[in-house]
C-alpha cells in the first residue's frame, strides 16, 4: 500500500494485529464531491462506487477477510463478529476473537476507537460520537471484550478547537462527572469547545484502560479526511480498521 494514503496507528499492537485508517486519497472511484475513497453506503454517494471502494480497501491492505461493517446509530450496542449476518448489523461497536477477523468503524468527525488485548487474540472497534461516548459505548466495548490488559488507540475525530457545542452536550458529560468539565472551554454564552479525546481517555480510565495512544487529529481541518461539519450532506466516510492475521 502507498504510505501516504493511510494513517497507521502509533501504538505497540501485538504481533499479527494490523490497523489502519483510510483517507479520501486512497484507491477509490467515487466522484466529486466524494472523491475519492468514500466508504459510507448511506452518505449519498453512488452505491456501486462505494462497494468498489470497499473491495479496493480490502485488497490494498491485504485483509484476511471482508471487514465487518456496521450500521451505526450513535448508540452503545456491541456485536460479536460471530453473531453478524450478511447484512450490516445495527451497532456502534464490535469485537472479534481469534485469527482472520476484520472490524471497521466509519466516521466523518465522530471518534473511532480501536482496541486490542495484550495477547492479540481479541480486538474491538467503537464509534464514539458525543451521544455514544456519553452513554458508555467505550465502556460497553471493553466489557464485551472480556480481556486483560487492553490498550486503545484514538483515531481521527474533530479537534477541540473546531468542535463548538451547546449546553446539551456539556451537560451529558458533566452532570454525571464534574471532572469532565476539564474537556470544555467556553467560547460564547452557552457554548463550549469540546475535546472528545480528553473525554474518551477519561471514560477509558474508569474501566481500567490506561494504555491509550492516538488523538491529536482534527477532521475538520485535515483535507485528507471527511468531515460532516465541514462538508455537510456532501461528506463521505473514512474507515478505521483493525484485524488479526489469518
Amino acid at each position: 500500500m502507498v504510505a501516504t494514503d493511510w494513517i497507521v496507528p502509533d501504538w505497540k499492537a501485538p504481533a499479527g494485529v494490523g490497523a489502519a485508517v483510510s483517507t479520501r486519497n486512497g484507491p477509490g472511484v467515487s466522484e466529486a464531491p466524494y472523491d475519492r475513497l468514500n466508504l459510507g453506503l448511506r452518505s449519498g454517494d453512488d452505491l456501486a462506487a462505494v462497494e468498489v471502494n470497499r473491495r479496493a480497501v480490502a485488497e490494498a491492505l491485504g485483509l484476511p477477510a471482508p471487514p465487518l461493517w456496521l450500521r451505526q446509530v450513535h448508540g452503545i450496542a456491541v456485536i460479536e463478529s460471530t453473531a453478524a449476518g450478511d447484512d450490516e448489523p445495527v451497532a456502534d461497536a464490535s469485537v472479534a476473537r481469534g485469527p482472520g477477523q476484520v472490524l471497521a468503524i466509519l466516521t466523518a468527525d465522530c471518534l473511532p476507537v480501536l482496541f486490542v488485548s495484550a495477547d492479540g487474540r481479541t480486538i474491538g472497534a467503537a464509534h464514539a460520537g458525543w451521544r455514544g461516548l456519553a452513554a458508555g459505548v467505550l465502556e460497553s466495548t471493553v466489557a464485551a471484550m472480556a480481556a486483560d490488559s487492553i490498550q486503545a488507540w484514538l483515531g481521527p475525530a474533530i479537534g477541540a478547537s473546531s468542535y463548538e457545542v451547546g449546553e446539551e452536550v456539556r451537560a451529558a458529560f458533566v452532570d454525571g462527572d464534574a471532572g469532565a468539565a476539564q474537556a470544555f472551554a467556553t467560547t460564547r454564552p452557552g457554548h463550549w469547545h469540546c475535546d472528545l479525546y480528553h473525554l474518551a481517555r477519561r471514560r477509558l480510565a474508569t474501566v481500567g484502560v490506561s494504555q491509550v495512544s492516538g488523538g491529536g487529529f482534527d477532521t475538520l481541518t485535515d483535507e485528507r479526511l471527511y468531515s460532516y461539519r465541514r462538508d455537510g450532506a456532501n461528506s463521505g466516510r473514512f474507515a478505521s480498521l483493525i484485524w488479526t492475521g489469518a
